[in-house]
């Protein structure tokens, strides 16, 4: 039958008795909308079941809420490109085909059309679509549905057909190099039939955490310096860096540049420091770095002396000049000191501006203490005096000598000490002086127990802290040979005082401060054992050799403190030089050969003289 035969059938079925029946219940057929609610655009089906036993066919009629028209006679009606005007009311009913049944007018479905397209869900990742391994990162599925009230979320990642969740955001705790990939999501109507697109894919990218370096440039700085810290952080990805600088010990950030430039450096700017960034404009940071230290001193002057300080008369030695940590921009002045607060700068220590100050043929005029001190002019600086260096030499002929008693260079305890000074001419001009293992430079007159009395010192009842150099000191600046004196309890070595000359016999013993006695030890020179338990030790021709720090020690009793034993060149040395050049002048002269040997007999009777 054809829609345009449908008039006259209406008009058949109205003459049809309202009671007419066919021995059953006329069928009410049931309208079915799949789905019910539907985008603009999308496809949508209108089905009309009608359940009459005995009825082989129908043919449908389907109506729409304010239309008289019938627009399908087919049990499913398709609209393929929905859009806003389809949606409404419809209803069904049907008449059997060949026969003269028809069912009841079906219930109302409507037909909900949203005036927009099919949603399509929008990922997003937070806090980045690149981050670091171990952070936390969380997907969003985002559908905007007009008339939706509710949707399930369904997620899927690259490579995979499987749904891993049901939630709008997913979150990975965290997050390794296996999550990393591309991620879309899609949504369906919760307690209905719509659906959403597929969203666009997302790439997750996942890398391992940057670790920043510090450099700090130089790391060792003198106060008033520039130091630079610099940190640098590698990682792909990102396009720049806030950076924060600490300093251990305190929580705040003091800079956020990747350099940080302090200027003039002082005490307080050193310490441990570290950095870590955080991505501009992102939320990405790096780990911490390590700790640098940085190092800030106060340039000091060292002053050390090469080769020793316990010098013989005519021996090269060179004192050196040094700043901590420093070789380069420095130059150096060089005093003597008289006293432990007052120096006096060298008339030549211009020579020694280089950082060594050499004197090539030692005199006893050179015995003393010296300093030196550094300056600089970028940026200026001057350094405080160095440590003290003292020089002792010992000469062949001193114009005076000390004369100690007890004669021996260590002393007991609790003693009286007589120091004196013995010369010629006239002794009330000299005075003695000393200087401590602590630095100090000072006359006899002044120490605690102690008294001058003309040329001669005493020290009541001795201490420990009366150890030292002592020598004697013209008011014009002559000085003696100086002796190294060690006030020590229990154990003392025994040793000249003044110097020995090459070819004597030198004998040392070990003493202990009960009696005193002589104990049975064994003795060392320089740290190396030379003779072991004996009463005494005996060297029989000295020679220069044999110079150096002597010590004695007791297995039971301990040890003693150390000696220095100068040895000097003998007479006869001269002698012979002598008759070796009036040799050469004989066989040039013969009748010059009175002259020498009254010049032989003159140097004779002068050695026996200083024997």
């Amino acid at each position: 039958m054809e829609l345009s035969q449908l008039p006259l059938v209406l008009v058949l079925i109205s003459s049809i008795p309202s009671g007419h029946t066919a021995g059953t219940e006329r069928p009410k057929p049931k309208v079915t909308i799949k789905p019910d609610h539907v985008f603009r655009g999308e496809t949508v089906t209108l089905r009309c079941d009608i359940d009459a036993g005995g009825v082989t066919g129908w043919w449908y009629i389907w109506d729409k809420e304010g239309s008289t028209s019938v627009f399908s006679d087919r049990q499913e009606h398709t609209i393929s490109s929905v859009s806003e005007s389809d949606a409404g009311k419809y209803s069904c009913y049907g008449i059997e085909t060949g026969g003269s049944l028809w069912s009841q007018r079906s219930d109302e479905v409507t037909l909900t059309v949203s005036g927009t397209e099919r949603p399509k869900p929008k990922v997003t990742i937070k806090p980045d679509h690149h981050v670091f391994r171990g952070e936390t990162v969380t997907l969003r599925c985002d559908i905007d549905g007009e008339g939706v009230t509710g949707w399930r979320y369904y997620w899927n990642k690259e490579g995979s057909i499987s749904v891993f969740s049901d939630r709008q955001e997913h979150t990975i705790s965290s997050v390794s190099e296996s999550d990393a990939g591309k991620y879309s999501c899609y949504g369906t109507e919760t307690g209905g039939s719509l659906w959403s697109q597929r969203s666009d894919e997302v790439t997750l990218t996942v890398s391992e955490r940057p670790k920043p370096k510090v450099n700090i440039i130089p790391d060792h700085v003198f106060r008033g310096e520039t130091v630079t810290l610099r940190c640098d952080i590698d990682a792909g990805g990102v396009t720049g860096w806030r950076y924060n600088w600490n300093k251990e010990g305190s929580i705040s950030v003091f800079s956020e540049g990747q350099e940080h430039t302090i200027s003039s450096v002082s005490e307080s700017d050193a310490g441990k420091y570290f950095c870590y960034g955080i991505e501009t404009g992102g939320s990405r940071s790096s780990h911490h770095s390590d700790e640098v230290a940085l190092t800030v001193s106060v340039p000091r002057a060292v002053l050390r002396v090469s080769p020793q300080k316990w010098l013989t008369e005519g021996d090269p030695v060179t004192l050196i000049c040094e700043v901590n940590g420093s070789s380069t921009g420095w130059t150096f002045s060089w005093f003597s000191s008289e006293s432990s607060n007052h120096y006096d700068l060298l008339s030549d220590s211009s020579r020694g501006a280089g950082g060594k100050y050499t004197v090539s043929s030692a005199a006893l005029n050179h015995t003393g203490v010296y300093v030196c001190r550094a300056e600089r002019d970028k940026p200026a600086y001057k350094t405080p005096y160095s440590n003290t260096q003292p020089l002792w030499v010992t000469g062949v002929s001193p114009p005076v000598s000390l004369i100690i008693i007890p004669s021996r260079t260590q002393h007991f305890t609790s003693v009286s000490l007589s120091l004196s000074c013995e010369e010629q001419s006239n002794s009330d001009r000299w005075t003695v002086r000393r200087y401590t293992d602590s630095g100090r430079l000072e006359d006899c007159s002044s120490l605690p127990r102690g008294s001058q009395t003309g040329s001669t010192c005493t020290i009541n009842s001795t201490i420990t802290w009366d150890t030292g150099v002592y020598w004697c000191q013209s008011e014009s600046g002559e000085k003696s040979h100086p002796v190294n004196i060690t006030v020590h309890f229990g154990v003392i070595l025994e040793s000249p005082v003044h110097p020995v000359t090459e070819g004597d016999n030198l004998t040392l013993h070990c003493l202990y401060n009960s009696n005193p006695s002589i104990l049975r030890a064994d003795f060392y020179k320089d740290g190396s054992l030379i003779q072991s338990q004996t009463t005494e030790m005996i060297i029989s021709t000295v020679s220069k050799s044999h110079e150096g720090f002597y010590y004695c020690k007791h297995p039971e009793r301990g040890e003693s403190a150390k000696s220095w034993i100068s040895v000097r060149g003998s007479h006869s040395d001269s002698q012979i030089s002598v008759l070796k050049i009036l040799s050469s002048v004989l066989a040039v002269c013969p009748y010059l050969l009175v002259t020498v040997v009254l010049f032989y007999k003159c140097c004779r009777m002068r050695g026996k003289t200083y024997d």
